[in-house]
């Protein structure tokens, strides 16, 4: 099944992304192209990635300190 028709990307292109180590929706953007153009696929994009990400993989996400002021 296609899910990003702007970039030709599909679900299996999804799934072998995650199984190769992809753990943001912003990588498989860098590694596929999928949301770039439009975004109408953004939401089916992610909830693959997550199904399809290797059992215990983080979802590449690291939490950032929050400063109580710029400097």
């Amino acid at each position: 099944m296609y899910v990003c028709i702007c970039n030709g990307v599909t679900e299996l292109d999804i799934r072998r992304a995650a199984e190769a180590g992809c753990g943001s929706l912003p990588e498989l953007t860098m590694r596929t192209g999928i949301g770039a153009c439009c975004g109408t696929c953004v939401e089916t994009a992610s909830a693959l990635l997550e199904q399809s990400r290797p059992a215990g993989m983080s979802s590449g996400l690291v939490a950032l300190p929050v400063l109580s002021r710029a400097a």
